[in-house]
């Protein structure tokens, strides 16, 4: 018995085809160009300028706070969310026309936020004004 030693008919190939992976690769290239200018919305809108004179300040503007806990405070008071029509109507003397400036914390749900803003056009207060702080400068 012999055994053929060194000249092996299925000698290791040392070289990596690369061209199926070039091949998908270019695939996928395509695929991201054609795609990418449909996942973004891009809607440019020439806002005209406004020449109407800001609003004054009310001497006392009425301001309903909703906190991280969903806790309701109107000014600096507590206020059940069952009660908010009834303390508003006591605060604005029945004035349903009068602006709520409504601010709450950046934790708050959505969902809570629309519950309050339920029932405030439950009471019948339509004009809400929505506070948020001002960034100049930024983006």
């Amino acid at each position: 018995m012999h055994l053929k030693e060194g000249d092996d008919d299925l000698a290791e190939n040392h070289e990596i085809n690369v061209t199926p992976f070039i091949d998908v690769m270019l695939v996928l290239l395509i695929i991201f160009m054609v795609a990418a200018p449909l996942a973004t919305v891009d809607i440019k809108v020439d806002l005209p300028a406004s020449t109407a004179k800001p609003q004054p300040r009310p001497e006392k503007p009425i301001f309903l706070s909703v906190k991280a806990d969903q806790s309701l405070f109107l000014g600096d008071d507590k206020v059940a969310r069952e009660q908010l029509g009834q303390i508003l109507d006591a605060r604005t003397k029945g004035k349903k026309d009068t602006t709520i400036f409504f601010q709450a914390d950046k934790g708050v749900d959505y969902g809570d936020l629309m519950e309050v803003m339920n029932a405030l056009r439950g009471a019948g207060y339509l004009k809400v004004g929505l506070v948020g702080l001002e960034t100049v400068g930024k983006k």
